[in-house]
């Protein structure tokens, strides 16, 4: 849940009113599998590397990051999760001020499975629309097969544990 406090005074409190989900989804569509998130899941890739080992292609995110955030981190955060997962990213935001006086960033936008931006409106509302061939996934995941290539990493579980040990320098 989205529950932060940020620079100015902006706090959120996401947990207050929604409860968080506990499967990843996704939900086989005519050509492609769609895998499904919504906003800050966008900021936990094994989220989308789950989708993406489930056969997801296409990664929904629809968004309403905030102003804040959104022109910090959106546009890296989006192109990243399409490049991890070889997977076209669909990300449908809100932006503008709103009643409540949030301001959110908007920018939806589709990026093709090598990180391109193919298509992104502004923050004013609007439809972003693009051609995809979802066999550019099976092609990005060919000349980058990361999906394949986990291993497990020990990780320190608190304190008096081991820390991350680097050699070789």
């Amino acid at each position: 849940m989205f529950d932060v406090d940020l620079d100015g005074g902006e706090s959120w409190r996401e947990s207050k009113i929604y409860r968080p989900g506990d499967a990843a989804v996704v939900a086989d569509l005519p050509g492609a599998r769609l895998g499904l998130t919504i906003c800050y899941d966008l900021r936990f890739p094994q989220l989308y590397r789950a989708l993406a080992k489930a056969g997801a292609t296409v990664l929904a995110v629809p968004a309403a990051f905030t102003k804040q955030t959104g022109e910090a981190h959106w546009h890296v955060l989006i192109r990243a999760r399409a490049i991890e997962t070889g997977a076209f990213v669909v990300a449908a935001a809100q932006g503008g001020h709103h009643e409540d006086g949030r301001d959110t960033y908007g920018h939806s936008m589709i990026v093709d499975p090598w990180g391109r931006v193919i298509a992104e409106a502004g923050t004013e509302p609007g439809i972003v629309v693009a051609d995809i061939d979802i066999e550019e996934s099976r092609k990005a995941r060919a000349r980058i097969p990361a999906l394949t290539h986990d291993r497990a990493f020990a990780a320190p579980r608190g304190a008096g544990e081991p820390q991350i040990r680097v050699v070789g320098r």
